[in-house]
């Protein structure tokens, strides 16, 4: 049963695992926009103040697909849908994840430059706690569920679409996106994506819900 809960009650459950020992892999999902990403590093960053080394980010933006390949294939409008992602890549990292190899290093998206930098963020042995952030990491949909059975603890940010919608939009006018642009990646992309999430994801053990 998905159970409420808000930063601080995630922070002590996060807390409280990382402290029984052996490694978590928790996913947060949400639509765009919902603040995944800034959510893992709010958490991260203060499970490390508690534990230094304790945490790491994995984000899962860091498995989309290039444009290389997005823009002969069709599918550079839709950047962001599940297709556009290297899910077995994902699911590969995980697997080494799960296995406590050291020296892994994962991908990172570079939002300014639209392409993902390998190798860009390491996690170690010793992390106890790696939160996984991404929109499709509960998707009911093939290849997506396979990398169900890696995450120890699911969480779902759940936000209103009117305040997805300006927060949206303010990241884009921010990007200096023309009008037109911003309404097909709102309209066209984001907004429908976060419909995908809520409707065919499955049930997280815990919700956030933002209503700011």
């Amino acid at each position: 049963m998905t159970r409420p809960t808000d930063e601080e009650g995630l922070l002590r459950h996060l807390a409280g695992r990382a402290a029984a020992g052996g490694r978590t892999i928790c996913a947060i999902v949400g639509p765009p926009g919902s603040g995944k990403s800034t959510l893992a590093e709010s958490l991260a960053r203060r499970l490390d103040e508690q534990v230094p080394g304790s945490a790491a980010v994995l984000p899962m933006d860091g498995f989309h697909y290039d444009d290389l390949w997005l823009v002969p294939a069709g599918l550079r409008p839709r950047k962001g849908a599940p297709e556009t992602f290297d899910v077995a890549g994902l699911r590969h990292l995980l697997t080494r994840l799960r296995a406590g190899e050291d020296g892994v290093f994962v991908p990172v998206f570079d939002r300014d430059l639209e392409i993902a930098r390998a190798g860009a963020r390491p996690i170690p042995a010793s992390v106890r706690l790696i939160l996984c952030e991404g929109n499709w990491l509960l998707l009911d949909r093939d290849p997506w569920r396979s990398l169900h059975p890696f995450f120890d603890l699911t969480i779902r940010i759940d936000v209103p679409e009117p305040i997805l919608r300006r927060r949206l939009r303010a990241r884009w006018e921010g990007y200096g996106l023309s009008e037109e642009e911003i309404a097909w990646k709102l309209d066209g992309n984001d907004l429908p994506n976060g419909r995908l999430v809520a409707a065919e994801s499955v049930p997280a053990d815990l919700v956030l819900r933002q209503e700011g």
